[in-house]
């Protein structure tokens, strides 16, 4: 997904900022982070707060397995809850949720 596109997604709640990052972007609201695009996919910011309302929506949590211990690692990161990537004004709800969680995550 290209600059313009993802500024566009997330115009409902305001101007974000795009950096790079592990290969990937990481995408900014009032210096939080409250996304990052890897590999093509775009997942928004989370916690145990909105955890449940994303997964309700049908997001799923990033996972991986550590390469050196075998175990499943999860990351504070969830693919796009269903329908968010349809416009700006079925993200901005969403955006709002990751906003939130970046800045607990900011405070713990």
């Amino acid at each position: 997904m290209d600059h313009d596109a993802i500024s566009d997604l997330f115009a409902g709640l305001g101007p974000v900022s795009i950096r790079r990052m592990f290969g990937g972007k990481g995408i900014y609201f009032d210096g939080v982070i409250i996304a990052v695009e890897l590999r093509g996919e775009l997942m928004l910011k989370g916690d145990a707060v909105v955890a449940p309302e994303y997964e309700a929506a049908g997001a799923k949590q990033w996972t991986y397995v550590h390469s050196r211990h075998g175990k499943s690692v999860a990351m504070p990161y969830w693919t796009l809850p269903d329908g968010a990537a349809d416009s700006a004004d079925e993200m901005t709800p969403w955006a709002r949720k990751a906003f939130e969680a970046g800045k607990r995550a900011g405070k713990a």
